[in-house]
């Protein structure tokens, strides 16, 4: 099988041979439903018992009883589950005496201004059924990162209903109906036959984290303690299925649970697809399960280890003891993949263990702007010798935030300057416009990633303080 990832005109710019799509998911164990139950009814006990009333109960009752394979998730995870419902439940006792409230939409003054960029997305990309397009493709193809990266903006943009949407049509469509019981798909669209359908069972763990984090952190800010749940059970998914633990490395991120590990003594990885701020705050809001910890250790040398001439690849390999070599598949390149790595970096908050290592190291970077005017399309990262085109919109997009994090304001102005230039004189695709909402709603102030990597949104502390 073929996929294809990290968006390059017209479609979606890098293919890696997949394995096997019979990795099914979700345990059929007789009495499943009655021992989720029985987790239902403990941590309803320990919500009580913190005098916070029934919330606990009613949510997690509630993704058991309709969740038939999911149960098994449920209680495979618990120990995570519990510790994140009872600890958002904590936090908002003050805000959620009814536990109705659970459910509302936010009061109305809650809303930032309108986000144009945001309006124009659902506009030209979005399905009003909360499907995002890859418009253009041969087979109009959603994929996993594009109903993920929206999930993401619709709460920055405190968007509820985008943001139901696309859950609803993300868990139907891609996971079977089931977040908590199946990891999603990471292709569908309309298949040869004409029929519409998923065409890659297989998944993204890049997608995977930002839906859990999307889910962990909406739960906390919208008060909705199923969206904790279901985040809390879909991260110890990734965990399970999408890591392994590499000799010298540690416990790494896996592209996807099939085809990744072609040989015995050989992975391949994606560095773009570890976000540290994504990482950590899915670790601070599930504290429990030490091995979010574990994979921010080995994400630090994925990211450095990976580009020893300043520029991330879009793949690479790792072999145990010979480390990081370059993906022959690709030839080294760092293109529509890699791109995001300087996004990633340039939004770290500054306190953040990372933040000042990733925007040193990837310094050749900034430097080929600066002598250059925009940030390069492909890159050789064995040789740091580059392209003959410059990168689109979105490059500059992504740029910005980095360079504005390095203290080169004029550049990152620069970068925006041509952003506006470029969106002026040809239409914006779907990955450019997806670079240009990251980089552009970060440097509006339209949300943060706080130190311990949790979301800031400008408007959650009013939304909060108008609950009370």
């Amino acid at each position: 099988m073929t996929r294809v990832m990290g968006k390059a005109p017209p479609g979606w710019g890098r293919a890696d041979a997949r394995g096997d799509a019979g990795w099914g998911l979700g345990l059929k164990v007789a009495g499943a439903v009655v021992r989720a139950v029985g987790v239902a009814m403990a941590l309803a006990g320990a919500s009580m018992a913190m005098g916070m009333g029934i919330g606990v109960q009613e949510a997690v009752a509630q993704e058991v009883t309709q969740r038939g394979g999911g149960a098994n998730a449920v209680i495979a995870s618990s120990a995570n589950a519990a510790h994140a419902v009872l600890a958002t439940s904590a936090t908002d006792a003050t805000s959620t005496a009814n536990p109705s409230n659970a459910t509302t939409t936010p009061p109305a003054n809650c809303a930032l201004s309108p986000w144009p960029r945001w309006q124009q997305f659902k506009r030209d990309f979005m399905s009003a059924d909360g499907r995002v397009i890859d418009v253009g493709s041969t087979d109009s193809r959603t994929v996993s990162e594009g109903q993920s990266y929206a999930l993401f903006f619709a709460l920055v943009a405190n968007d509820r209903a985008a943001f139901d949407a696309i859950l609803q049509w993300t868990e139907q469509h891609l996971a079977q109906g089931d977040l908590t019981a199946h990891l999603p798909a990471w292709l569908w669209g309309r298949a040869d036959d004409g029929q519409w359908k998923v065409l890659d069972a297989n998944a993204s763990s890049d997608a995977d984290l930002w839906i859990a984090y999307a889910l962990l952190e909406a739960g906390h800010a919208w008060h909705e303690r199923s969206y904790t749940a279901r985040g809390a059970v879909l991260a110890k998914r990734v965990l399970d299925e999408e890591t392994a633990s590499m000799a010298g490395l540690g416990l790494t991120l896996l592209p996807g649970p099939v085809g990744f590990h072609p040989a015995a003594d050989v992975w391949r990885v994606n560095p773009s697809y570890s976000p540290p701020q994504v990482l950590r705050g899915i670790a601070t809001r599930l504290p429990d399960d030490a091995r979010w910890e574990r994979l921010l250790a080995s994400s630090r040398r994925v990211l450095t280890d990976t580009a020893p001439r300043g520029f991330a690849p879009d793949w690479a390999l790792y072999r145990t003891k010979q480390g990081f070599a370059p993906d022959p598949q690709t030839q080294a390149e760092s293109a529509y993949n890699a791109i995001r790595v300087y996004l990633w970096a340039g939004t770290l908050d500054p306190r953040d263990p990372l933040a000042s290592t990733l925007l040193a190291h990837f310094a050749p970077f900034a430097d080929f702007i600066a002598a250059h005017g925009a940030p390069p399309e492909r890159v050789d990262t064995t040789t740091g010798a580059v392209g003959a085109n410059m990168g689109n919109a979105g490059f500059s997009a992504a740029a910005a935030p980095f360079l504005d994090a390095r203290g080169e304001h004029t550049l990152a102005d620069a970068q925006i300057a041509r952003v506006a230039q470029l969106d002026r004189e040809t239409p914006t695709g779907y990955y450019s416009s997806v670079l240009s909402l990251f980089a552009l709603g970060w440097r509006d102030g339209r949300y943060r990633f706080a130190a311990d990597g949790t979301l800031e949104p400008p408007w959650s502390s009013p939304c909060r303080a108008s609950a009370q």
